[in-house]
């Protein structure tokens, strides 16, 4: 019997490894990012599955979802079997995801901890190709008041205004604040102008009984937390 020849259509293998019936069966968490991406595109070629394209596109950026979510149609396009409609599918679904990561991270929820103020930040400066500064007001409760941007471009370009720092607090009846920024770098590591700003503003919070409780630096995947090494 040759094998030259064997179907590789998701048609012809059993119902449970089918992505569609899969989900179905046993629910979207069953699925691998893959499968998933298999049920976008649909189709694959003659010679490879949906599920085999989706892999190879997914080996060829680390199997980082992330990564995926920054393609343009023109670079999906560079796969066979992935023309216009394909690529938009894929570009279209990951965009709804991140936007949905945002509307969850506008819901402020109450801060426990560093964990809890990266995965409200990291939607909205983890990802960016510049730097911005962001400040998280928290009443009495460490419940999130507003968070807001404070300055745009670096901290080394950028005059961090303390006034309005705490203008915005006062208003706000904070009781306390925590510090974010991200690197584009990619690198964790606080420059001494990081420490500089926290420094500051954890002074100034003082004279105005408002406590500075943490300052953390935000990357694509990682954060690095003043308050957790001990450097507040």
């Amino acid at each position: 019997m040759s094998y030259e020849n064997k179907s590789v259509s998701i048609k012809s293998w059993a119902e449970d490894d089918r992505p569609r019936e899969k989900l179905i069966l046993k629910g979207k968490s069953a699925l691998s990012d893959a499968e998933l991406i298999a049920i976008l595109i649909g189709s694959g070629s003659r010679n490879e599955s949906a599920v085999d394209l989706s892999k190879r596109i997914l080996n060829s950026i680390d199997n980082n979802l992330n990564k995926l979510g920054k393609l343009s149609v023109f670079d999906l396009q560079k796969f066979k079997g992935i023309g216009d409609a394909k690529a938009i599918s894929i570009i279209t679904a990951l965009e709804l995801g991140r936007r949905r990561r945002i509307e969850e991270a506008l819901e402020l929820p109450q801060i426990t901890g560093s964990k809890a103020i990266f995965n409200m930040m990291q939607p909205l400066i983890g990802e960016l190709q510049h730097e911005e500064f962001w400040i998280v007001y928290l009443n009495n409760s460490n419940k999130v008041l507003h968070k807001e941007q404070l300055s745009k471009g670096g901290l080394t370009g950028t005059l961090v205004d303390v006034r309005l720092v705490f203008k915005k607090a006062i208003e706000l009846f904070s009781t306390a604040i925590i510090l974010c920024h991200n690197h584009p770098s990619g690198k964790l590591q606080p420059s001494q102008a990081d420490k500089s700003i926290t420094n500051k503003l954890k002074l100034a919070g003082e004279t105005l009984d408002i406590k500075v409780l943490d300052h953390l630096i935000i990357t694509e995947n990682a954060y690095f937390s003043f308050a957790d090494e001990n450097i507040m």
